[in-house]
């Protein structure tokens, strides 16, 4: 059983998360607290597996909590707070926090799929008391591709992405002269926010990706959640033309239970870019982004892939891997330099 505690001032909030975990049949509730103090001193009482921690409370707000605790111990905390808290809930995961839920998922009117994906993802990270700095190591493989000109990069992550990418970004150069076009398993309604607190943390554009938008260089575009994101070359256009490809958004079925979901956008930018596209999957749950890579391998482009030992959840990109179609397994810190030299 995972011994859980639930952080938040709210009475209703905690008996909706509470029937919502019992109800798996795997999470024990070994305590309440209704405010962020209150909080600090049970989850240092009792050492639960789990934390699910609001960010608004009266005493302590959520990310004193967060500090106030990991100075002591580390425990798994999950935030779950409300659209307005957005930018907060990123910076909580900056300080500990591993992964963060709209308080709007928790109604009966959560799917099954989704609601399965929620309880599969709290108990992976139920088991994760800490994730210590990776020492930097070589690639497990090294190409050289033929010359050619890159025209975008396509990005996925999950659990454990908004602190991967806000590192990835750090490092990346600011003059990066390719597109990126990112799909981040995010709650409906945090994406905008998501876009302005990444752009904190890099010189180059952050913006959510606009319907019929062409990527321009210098630019991040962060998928919309609740819809799929595919890069497009205008009907009746080949890439030998060397016209500009386009964001088209579309309203099809999730897939891997995401929506957008990274194989949808990682399928359209090989059949539009061929070998001119580079993809990158990072750390997440589930095998979203698996297919694409080996769709963008078939189709001549270059394929990287987080290593285990730099990744929060080693799911996605282990998928990827398992493929044989990745071109590069690479520490989190070592993609970012790797993408300027393919793309120079």
């Amino acid at each position: 059983m995972i011994n859980t505690l639930i952080v938040d001032d709210s009475a209703l909030a905690r008996d909706i998360l509470r029937d919502f975990l019992e109800e798996d049949g795997n999470f024990r509730i070994i305590g309440e607290a209704a405010d962020g103090e209150e909080g600090v001193e049970k989850i240092l009482a009792l050492n639960p597996d789990l934390v699910t921690l609001d960010l608004e409370m009266p005493k302590m707000n959520g990310l004193e909590v967060i500090e106030a605790v990991m100075k002591k111990v580390s425990v798994p905390i999950v935030v779950i707070s409300s659209h307005d808290t957005a930018k907060t809930a990123y910076e909580a995961t900056l300080k500990g926090a591993l992964e963060f839920y709209s308080k709007d998922l928790f109604t009966a009117n959560l799917n099954p799929e989704k609601r399965k994906e929620i309880y599969e993802t709290l108990k992976r990270i139920s088991g994760i008391k800490s994730q210590k700095n990776i020492p930097v190591i070589e690639p497990l493989q090294f190409i050289q591709p033929a010359k050619r000109v890159i025209r975008a990069v396509v990005l996925a992550s999950s659990t454990g992405g908004p602190k991967a990418l806000s590192r990835f970004f750090s490092h990346l150069a600011a003059d990066f002269s390719v597109p990126i076009i990112i799909v981040q398993h995010n709650s409906p309604g945090f994406d905008e926010s998501f876009a302005q607190w990444l752009g904190a943390f890099t010189k180059l554009k952050v913006k959510l990706a606009e319907e019929g938008e062409i990527p321009r260089p210098g630019t991040v575009y962060i998928a919309q959640t609740g819809k799929h994101i595919e890069l497009r070359l205008a009907d009746g256009q080949t890439i030998t033309g060397r016209q500009d490809p386009v964001l088209r958004y579309n309203n099809g079925a999730p897939e891997n239970n995401q929506k957008p979901a990274a194989d949808v956008l990682f399928r359209s930018a090989a059949e539009s870019l061929q070998s001119s596209v580079i993809s990158v999957v990072l750390t997440g749950m589930g095998n979203d982004g698996a297919a694409g890579t080996k769709k963008i391998r078939e189709m001549g482009g270059i394929t990287l892939a987080q290593d285990e030992k730099s990744s929060l959840i080693y799911g996605m990109p282990k998928a990827a891997a398992e493929t044989g179609c990745v071109d590069m397994v690479l520490p989190l810190d070592r993609i970012p330099g790797e993408l300027v030299r393919l793309t120079k």
